[in-house]
């Protein structure tokens, strides 16, 4: 009998031991979740109640949140009216219009922006992908991230202290033909707006390219590259650039399906780097926590094999297939869970 593919939904007959984790071991700060509307849209506001949420994620033993959204202006002043009252666990990171990176006064405006920041008492600046994938200049061409006109976004950051988040292109498949050889194809043939195919766009290696520059230009910037440093399904690369730079960090937000299919790589490396990789996931305001997070608990602190990184709705956001956990030591734990973001962003 012939089925197809998407009507393939196999029961799991295999037998081993299992250690569900729906609480994390140390209190967590996730330094990469979303209140906005960068993921949420427009109307974000009415999509959840700000007290609910907070109470619902100390549950999980998550003890504070960060909110890299790229808001400025009055569009960062709504959010901290979402937020007012909770800012203790939840932190907003904002970020500048860097849509005017062809203007004459644009080096003043960031170092004017920044400065505010820091007196505000704000933690950290947060840059997005549309950097190099959406936006264009005034001649209508995506621009390099190592481009001169970025520069002054880095460099005052370094100057003011300001650690940079910062969101590098995306996963390498997405800059591959939408085809069966295609391991994302199953969500990219929903998405295709989510391809970075074609010769308009940077390639994926040039955006690691691009990536290397920055960081190595701006040594007195630290710099949080999210997404395992925009290079999860190839932590040699990851790791070849952190040996180099000091001022590198990462978060693991939205890579549990990479680093989780990997357990033996992936646990040598977080090994490797005890002080230097922060706990995030991009979770955004509106999932349920219950389903959300405890894989990744699960993933850290747990030997299991063969699990679902994530359940219903979010199931089939990335590749199809189940990772292992990589069961770290608890001083390593912690690390990740809190100690290197209290380190990194002064909290």
């Amino acid at each position: 009998m012939d089925i197809l593919v998407k009507d393939f939904h196999p029961v799991n007959m295999l037998k081993v031991e299992e250690h569900p984790t729906p609480r994390a071991k140390y209190p967590v700060i996730d330094m990469h979740t979303h209140w906005g509307p960068i993921l949420l849209g427009q109307n974000y506001a009415s999509l959840y109640e700000t007290g609910q949420v907070i109470e619902k994620l100390k549950k999980y033993n998550i003890t504070k949140v960060l909110n890299p959204d790229r808001l400025w202006g009055e569009g960062l002043e709504k959010m901290r009216k979402k937020l007012e009252g909770y800012e203790d666990f939840v932190m907003t990171l904002p970020s500048v219009d860097y849509a005017r990176m062809d203007d004459p006064d644009f080096p003043e405006y960031v170092d004017r922006t920044y400065k505010m920041y820091k007196e505000q008492g704000v933690k950290a600046i947060k840059l997005w992908k549309d950097m190099t994938l959406m936006l264009r200049d005034k001649n209508g061409k995506f621009v390099r991230l190592d481009d001169e006109r970025y520069d002054p976004l880095f460099a005052c950051a370094g100057k003011y202290g300001l650690p940079v988040l910062i969101h590098v292109g995306d996963p390498h498949a997405l800059f591959t033909p939408i085809d069966g050889s295609n391991e994302y194809y199953f969500i990219l043939k929903d998405h295709t707006e989510w391809s970075y195919l074609g010769e308009e766009y940077f390639t994926f290696d040039q955006h690691m390219e691009m990536q290397e520059n920055v960081i190595a230009r701006h040594p007195e910037t630290t710099f949080v590259v999210a997404h395992i440093g925009s290079c999860g399904e190839n932590l040699a690369i990851v790791d070849a650039m952190m040996e180099k730079y000091p001022n590198m960090y990462i978060d693991i937000a939205a890579r549990l399906s990479e680093i989780g299919r990997q357990p033996y790589t992936a646990r040598k490396f977080f090994l490797k780097y005890p002080d230097r990789i922060m706990f995030g996931t991009d979770y955004e305001a509106d999932y349920d926590p219950e389903i959300f997070y405890p894989p990744y608990f699960r993933f850290l602190e747990t030997f299991d094999e063969y699990f679902d990184y994530m359940g219903a709705p979010h199931d089939k956001d990335y590749g199809v297939w189940k990772i292992y956990g990589i069961g770290l030591p608890d001083d390593i734990l912690e690390n990740i869970y809190n100690r290197t973001a209290k380190k990194v962003f002064s909290l």
